[in-house]
């Protein structure tokens, strides 16, 4: 049960609405380096190339995907959990 509460859980956010690739991951990336392990990091990003980009990206530096939302703007939330590979 603490696990499942764990997952939802939002430590921190960032909004990248607006900014280019490959800016918006290297943003990304640079914010979760400083997450902890196991940490939840909420993102918000455009539709199109960002979205395209960004979760995979995301995925290959280790970390998970917790859950994409999209959002009544047309962009999206992702919810990702820092891994232990950075």
């Amino acid at each position: 049960m603490e696990a499942e509460k764990r997952e939802g859980r939002i430590d921190d956010s960032l909004n990248l609405k607006g900014v280019i690739c490959p800016i918006n991951f290297v943003k990304t990336k640079l914010k979760l380096e400083e997450l902890d392990d196991g940490q939840n990091l909420e993102v918000l990003i455009d539709d199109g190339e960002p979205m395209q980009n960004v979760p995979r990206s995301i995925k290959e530096e280790g970390h998970k995907i917790i859950r994409v939302e999209k959002i009544s703007d047309g962009s999206f939330k992702l919810l990702v959990k820092k891994g232990g590979r950075t």
